[in-house]
């Protein structure tokens, strides 16, 4: 039984009319990461006895007849920004290389009463800063596409681990795309769910106020399943959302007649290679087929959103990492002869390059000297993102647009930070204004590569997000034959 080709749901009926076991199944993926990870380096710990463990609780309350949830069994795995009691949680760092949790994230509190098996922990830039897992103390992940390239970031590992087959999802953590831009390099389903919809408690925080967890799947449906698991109130974040959830999946089968989505085209021709243009253009093009009107929408005053974005999540860097200073816990130098060497010695070699440049930014942006210059300058831009993508949003049902403007770079590729950042362009208006955000593979290549596509939607539109997913990876399908 090929286990890869099957989507959650067919594992799930699979386990409960018996054709296969928890235990077999969470043997195969466990065999999968096996073979794969001295080559792709997705995972930082792999958890096999306890995974076992808990498959084989899974087949014994199948067998005894008891109604599971549907993700009960099926394996899966975890950011290591996120919080697993009694497991390894480094977040990419060698700050917290030997720190384990006395607690559970919340999300992984809710896989656990689902009764997934957790398989381990995946690779990732440092303290989720960058974008292709380079900055990682455990060294880069590869892209299984092509593994001279990178899988995206921050979180590349669980994309890179769900594009092999070593699990059938995972999580990630997005604070300026970093679900959605890998899950577009390795041509996989990601969704960044709107701000406060799923609990942050227990994840590391890098920019507190656009941090959130969200899936990274091989299908729209699988997505919507897992965010239903993990989704929900939770008194222990402080800016969860306390309301009734919809039912995700509840849009799937309906199409797309009647919506209307909005292109930017003016940045089509600006900010992104030809191919990623066609693939965008063809997408809206099959929409249309469908019954969908194609809006075109002018963004091009939505420039000032990249170096916003930059100012705003270097200050939260800068203020959330302060707590890692070798004293409380993790890394602490050996070299020290008084408070100050602990402080400077532990901060300087147990953070990499990345994480020291957006804390030193983030700390100028804060200044007394500069705050109003830069800080309040960067939250006044942001205030009118919001207010221009909220304008948007009110005309159209959802955005098309490119995740990225160039496919998956080869690793090691020498740029500068700054030629970094500006790759993130489109992937960082959804999290500046709180939006969901549906990344999906377009159907087209360049160079061999995924294109990957995105459709962004008002806050707490997911279901519309999913059922309009469902139809562009329709139009993938039509591509392929």
């Amino acid at each position: 039984m090929d286990f890869n080709k099957m989507d959650i749901e067919q594992l799930a009926s699979g386990l409960r009319a018996r054709e296969f076991t928890a235990v077999e199944l969470t043997r195969h993926y466990l065999a999968e990461t096996a073979s794969k990870e001295p080559e792709l380096n997705a995972f930082i710990s792999v958890t096999s006895e306890a995974a076992l463990t808990a498959a084989e609780s899974c087949d014994k309350a199948l067998a005894g007849g008891e109604e599971l949830p549907v993700l009960a069994g099926i394996p899966f795995a975890l950011k290591d920004n996120i919080s697993t009691k009694g497991i390894l949680t480094s977040s990419g760092s060698k700050m917290l290389s030997n720190y384990i949790p006395p607690y559970d994230a919340t999300v992984r509190a809710k896989l656990k009463e689902q009764r997934a098996v957790l398989l381990g922990k995946t690779n990732m830039d440092e303290f989720a800063m960058g974008s292709t897992t380079e900055s990682s103390f455990y060294g880069p992940t590869k892209n299984p596409l092509d593994t001279t390239r990178t899988p995206g970031g921050s979180s590349g590992g669980s994309a890179a681990a769900v594009a092999a087959g070593e699990v059938p999802f995972a999580l990630g953590s997005d604070t300026g795309g970093s679900v959605c831009q890998p899950a577009a390099y390795c041509g996989i389903v990601g969704m960044r769910p709107s701000y406060s919809l799923v609990s942050r408690y227990g994840v590391a925080a890098m920019t507190s106020s656009m941090d959130q967890v969200g899936p990274l799947t091989k299908t729209v449906r699988d997505n919507a399943l897992v965010l239903q698991a993990i989704a929900g109130h939770d008194p222990q974040d402080s800016v969860s959302q306390n309301k009734s959830l919809p039912d995700f999946s509840s849009g799937l089968g309906r199409g797309v007649k009647g919506l209307r989505f909005g292109l930017p085209l003016d940045h089509l021709d600006t900010k992104v290679r030809p191919e990623i243009k066609e693939a965008i253009l063809s997408a809206a093009a099959g929409l249309e087929s469908q019954g969908a009107e194609i809006v075109p929408v002018h963004t091009g005053n939505l420039d000032v959103a990249l170096p916003a974005y930059y100012l705003l999540t270097s200050a939260e860097v800068s203020s959330n990492l302060g707590r890692f200073d070798g004293i409380h816990y993790g890394y602490r130098s050996k070299e020290y002869e008084n408070l100050e060497d602990i402080y400077f010695n532990s901060r300087s070699e147990g953070m990499g390059k990345e994480t020291k440049r957006r804390i030193m930014l983030g700390t100028f942006a804060l200044s007394s000297e500069f705050y109003e210059e830069f800080y309040v300058k960067a939250q006044k831009v942001r205030t009118y993102i919001c207010h221009e993508l909220t304008m948007a949003l009110d005309r159209i049902d959802l955005i098309l647009a490119p995740v990225t403007a160039d496919i998956a770079p080869k690793l090691g590729t020498k740029k500068s930070p700054v030629e970094r950042y500006l790759e993130s362009f489109f992937v960082v208006l959804a999290p500046l204004a709180g939006l969901p955000a549906l990344s999906l593979p377009s159907g087209h290549l360049a160079d061999g590569m995924p294109i990957g596509l995105q459709l962004i939607g008002s806050a707490f539109s997911e279901p519309l997000l999913y059922q309009a997913g469902e139809s562009v990876m329709a139009l993938n399908s039509k591509e392929s034959n």
